[in-house]
């Protein structure tokens, strides 16, 4: 059987003072905001029934980074609790050593999406809209980190391209870090982007939110099954992820943004 040894990437680009370094994981978060922000201000422009403002989505740059990071981390520490962050508090504060939950970041801009559009006296939808059509850029190159970081890998297996992990015991496993980034990222933007392009779904507030809901929640499910849970939650006698349980909720909102009644 082919196994693919994992390539021996240093989680650190370079070290610049102490605990200072540039790390892929946060590169991929450079790339991944910057890349949506320069997409979201082209769609700005492109598309002014949108009804946003260039200032307004860059303004939105900050409290989208901070909703992320704070969601992210208190996700990860709700929903997927460690040992480490009982023996040390700190650790939750730790964001550069990786370990973010997608589903607490997706309820920290949800916050914000509603916050920012008060403020700002605009559509939700609309914003909502704008940012979740980029959001694919980050997940496409932060799931890439994940594989270089050697984490949330997949389920031992035998198929031909089977990667061993080192944390994962240097089993042949799943790289499900690329199925993800492939899905998540690759495939849900050209999704989104076809919507967009081919049919006008701008059009209609909150069609676009609900593909990425929806296209995001099933590939996670989807996913589930070749990627090492997390933790296993048993319902009527089946068993299911975390991942999986809290896909749900997204799938459920993206079905009732794409079929709700426009106003």
């Amino acid at each position: 059987m082919l196994t693919f040894v994992f390539p021996n990437i240093d989680p650190v680009i370079f070290q610049i003072y102490g605990p200072i370094a540039l790390r892929w994981y946060n590169l991929a978060y450079i790339i991944g905001l910057m890349g949506g922000l320069f997409y979201c201000q082209h769609l700005v422009r492109t598309f002014p029934v949108l009804h946003l403002t260039k200032e307004q989505i860059d303004k939105f740059l900050s409290w989208a980074i901070f909703a992320i990071i704070l969601g992210g981390r208190l996700g990860e520490i709700i929903f997927y609790p460690q040992e480490a962050f009982l023996k040390d508090g700190w650790q939750a504060l730790r964001v550069w050593e990786g370990g973010m939950s997608f589903h607490g970041a997706t309820l920290g801009l949800f916050f914000a999406f509603y916050l920012f559009s008060k403020k700002e006296k605009i559509s939700i939808y609309k914003l909502g809209d704008c940012v979740t059509a980029a959001a694919p850029i980050g997940l496409f190159f932060g799931r890439i980190a994940n594989f270089i970081n050697d984490e949330l890998y997949g389920r031992v297996t035998n198929v031909p391209w089977a990667v061993s992990f080192p944390s994962g015991g240097y089993l042949p496993r799943h790289p499900s870090q690329l199925y993800e980034s492939f899905l998540e990222g690759f495939l849900l933007f050209l999704l989104l982007f076809v919507a967009i392009y081919r049919f006008d779904a701008l059009k209609r507030p909150g069609v676009i939110s609900g593909l990425f809901s929806l296209g995001y929640g099933l590939s996670r499910f989807f996913v589930e099954f070749l990627r090492e849970p997390d933790g296993l939650v048993r319902i009527l006698n089946i068993t299911l992820t975390t991942g999986q349980i809290l896909s749900l909720p997204m799938i459920l909102g993206g079905l009732y943004l794409l079929f709700r009644k426009q106003c």
